[in-house]
């Protein structure tokens, strides 16, 4: 089998062909969008490519025409010599991948579904329209303070609302084009975020697996939708803590010879999913309190404080969420506080 190794570029890439006996018997550079066409010329071949932005829409036009696939992790190709001695060019990289590829099977990271990767850029792009009205919003409430203006409390959906209200109140004189220029950004906002909020949420609805994930406390589309990206393919994960780990959600360990230490949590994997999560505890805590799993983290919440409570009953409900993908079924409130 052949050995094709492709250094991948955002417009060129440098590809690199072995023979099953390890000599080059091509070395070419093309265009990254091209690169569909060069692997349909090529007998079925196993290609290996480095993590990038475009890996994976490269990956799965090799797998649909039939070659095998490693997508070999950027933190392992320094090992494997890339950028050794201060040298790093295409034409070497792709030489060095290829060269690696004939000695081992070279390891692979997970390759997520193509829905997978949709959920999460629609996420992902949501989640930069919140933040970038959480800018926004926050320079208003800047020059407010400036002003020496207080803006009573409310949901962000109003803040715009408040605002005028209150110029209106304190002032004869409208509101300061920069100041009217923010709010109007910010209204615009508002209905992008809505209108990616109800798709997000009609995706959820019409997914068996996210329907029955939304039945845990405090669990709702945007969550859902995370969590189940981030996963893909659960039966990557043996049980509920392969799960947390490969989430970030275990302690590390710093240990050498007779010292034995244990670390806060490795924060591995994807940090929204982590984020999501943590904010699905805070809901779960404050609109169920009496539910069993919230009533555990509140005795832990004794012990610990509060901040390490919410930590755990995260990891909790990232096993709870695994196990009910696991057995297909919905949240039982009765197992809430049991082991998971």
């Amino acid at each position: 089998m052949q050995q094709i190794a492709i250094d991948l570029g955002g417009r060129n890439s440098q590809v690199c062909a072995r023979s099953s006996d390890g000599q080059i018997v091509e070395e070419r550079s093309c265009e990254t969008r091209s690169l569909r066409a060069y692997l349909r010329q090529r007998p079925p071949s196993r290609v290996v490519i480095e993590t990038c932005a475009e890996a994976f829409g490269v990956a799965d036009a090799a797998l649909e025409l039939g070659h095998q696939v490693r997508v070999v992790p950027a933190t392992l190709v320094r090992a494997l010599g890339v950028g050794a001695r201060g040298i790093k060019n295409d034409q070497r990289d792709a030489r060095l991948l290829s060269e690696a590829s004939c000695r081992m099977d070279l390891p692979s990271v997970h390759i997520p579904a193509k829905q997978s990767r949709e959920w999460k850029s629609m996420c992902g792009m949501r989640e930069a329209l919140v933040s970038t009205r959480t800018k926004l919003i926050n320079t208003v409430r800047g020059w407010l303070r400036g002003e020496a203006w207080p803006l009573r409390s409310g949901a962000t959906e109003t803040f715009v609302e408040r605002v005028r209200k209150l110029f209106r109140e304190r002032s004869a004189t409208s509101l300061p084009r920069f100041v009217e220029r923010q709010l109007t950004t910010i209204e615009s906002l508002n209905e992008q975020i809505a209108e990616a909020d109800d798709e997000l949420a009609d995706l959820a609805n019409n997914d068996e697996t996210c329907q029955r994930l939304m039945t845990v406390p405090g669990v709702g589309p945007v969550v859902a939708i995370r969590f189940a990206a981030a996963i893909d393919e659960r039966e990557r994960f043996a049980n509920a803590h392969r799960l947390e780990s490969y989430l970030g959600l275990t302690p590390g360990e710093n240990s050498s010879s007779e010292r034995q230490r244990r670390t806060s949590l490795t924060k591995a994997g994807a940090p929204q999913v982590r984020w999501a999560l943590t904010q699905a505890a805070w809901s779960a805590r404050r609109w169920r309190p009496n539910d069993p799993m919230v009533q555990w983290c509140k005795q832990v919440e004794l012990r610990r404080g509060r901040r390490v409570a919410i930590v755990a009953l995260v990891r909790k409900m990232a096993g709870i969420l695994y196990a009910i993908w696991r057995d297909g079924s919905s949240y039982d409130p009765s197992r809430g506080a049991s082991s998971t």
